[in-house]
């Protein structure tokens, strides 16, 4: 893909305004850093950042048998949701696979917007087409959209102050504002915070209005430390079309219980007859070379038994962290490990996610 082929969000000139280096993800142009990655994680460890999250897909879904439907599609159950409120779900092929993970919101009684990934919009979009019920419309609005992401223990102050009269919902609820915007309690970074999305033409105006409030902006190299920080999977590194999301370690999000979808009866069987792989958390015991995907995974025998989904230098813990698809016996908590970067080898051991509780 050439420079001229990436797709380019709302904020592309309020990014170089700023000093931004843009970098491709996911067939974006985007900023992976203003000044530092260290400096804007720690903004958003310790006051508020903003992230450009234009880049995601809105799909929205309406209709007598949405909610029905939805639920045979995605992993969690859509029928618990209450209107204004919002979960993290999982959409997945015939195998079982993850073909992305999403939030879904209820929006009105029989309307949900979900959220979904950059890289994913299309496939996404002709997966739900290829299995719809003529009972439900759907409506790929992700061009329409420009959306952001306040982050960090500072956020509701920041909300306060860019929107007075105004209050944020609790975790996990979406609202309208009443003007065309959508205001959401969520995000991928472990701290409190909130995801704002506008219509493409207002997303200047409201990107400067948070930063005046005392947002940082930050980019994609902090939101990937902050994200595996607390273990959230980043999907087509840690979530793969030939991963389930049993083996991936998000079980929770998954409703057996709730009826058929699709993938649904591999999960089942595997469930049964127990897991043979898991994603596994793995810290360096001491400094070392950072950490990144696709470094193999050596046992205390030098056998490799896997390699780095995941992998950076925590700026919180100061030592590698990372995540791989282990052997269901090497995949336990205290198993030593080793990291094997560029022919040096780095001591591990696999511990409990997440790596970093926010305070």
């Amino acid at each position: 893909m050439t420079a001229d082929d990436l797709k380019r969000t709302p904020l592309e000139a309020s990014h170089l305004a700023l000093g931004a280096r843009l970098v491709p993800f996911a067939g974006w142009n985007m900023p992976v850093q203003y000044t530092s990655i260290l400096d804007e994680h720690e903004a958003v460890r310790t006051h508020a950042g903003i992230f450009d999250i234009s880049h995601m897909g809105q799909i929205l879904v309406s209709g007598p048998s949405s909610a029905e439907w939805l639920n045979r599609l995605l992993t969690n159950n859509v029928l618990t949701l209450a209107p204004g409120h919002g979960q993290y779900t999982l959409m997945l092929n015939d195998k079982g696979g993850v073909i992305d993970d999403l939030i879904v919101y209820r929006t009105g009684e029989t309307d949900y917007l979900l959220v979904v990934n950059a890289s994913m919009i299309e496939e996404d979009f002709d997966w739900m087409v290829r299995h719809q019920d003529p009972q439900a419309t759907l409506r790929n609005e992700s061009g329409l959209w420009a959306g952001m992401a306040v982050q960090g223990p500072k956020s509701a102050e920041v909300f306060a102050t860019a929107c007075p009269g105004e209050s944020l919902p609790p975790r996990n609820q979406i609202f309208p504002t009443g003007d065309g915007e959508y205001v959401c309690r969520t995000g991928y970074t472990g701290e409190d915070g909130f995801e704002f999305f506008c219509p493409a033409a207002d997303a200047a105006m409201w990107w400067d209005k948070f930063i005046a409030a005392g947002a940082k902006p930050c980019g994609l190299g902090a939101r990937d430390t902050l994200r595996l920080e607390v273990g959230y999977p980043l999907n087509g590194n840690d979530l793969a079309p030939d991963k389930t999301p049993l083996e991936a370690g998000l079980g929770f999000f998954v409703d057996l219980k709730k009826g058929p979808f699709i993938g649904s009866e591999v999960l089942t069987e595997q469930k049964a007859n127990g897991l043979t792989q898991k994603l596994a958390a793995i810290r360096y015991l001491d400094k070392g070379a950072p950490p990144r995907a696709h470094y193999p995974v050596q046992d205390s025998e030098g056998n490799v038994i896997g390699e780095l989904a995941s992998g950076v230098l925590s700026p919180s813990l100061k030592t590698g962290i990372g995540m791989a698809y282990l052997p269901i016996d090497q995949a336990k908590i205290g198993t030593k490990v080793n990291i094997d970067v560029r022919g040096r080898l780095f001591p591990a051991e696999v511990v409990k996610k997440p790596f970093y509780k926010p305070a």
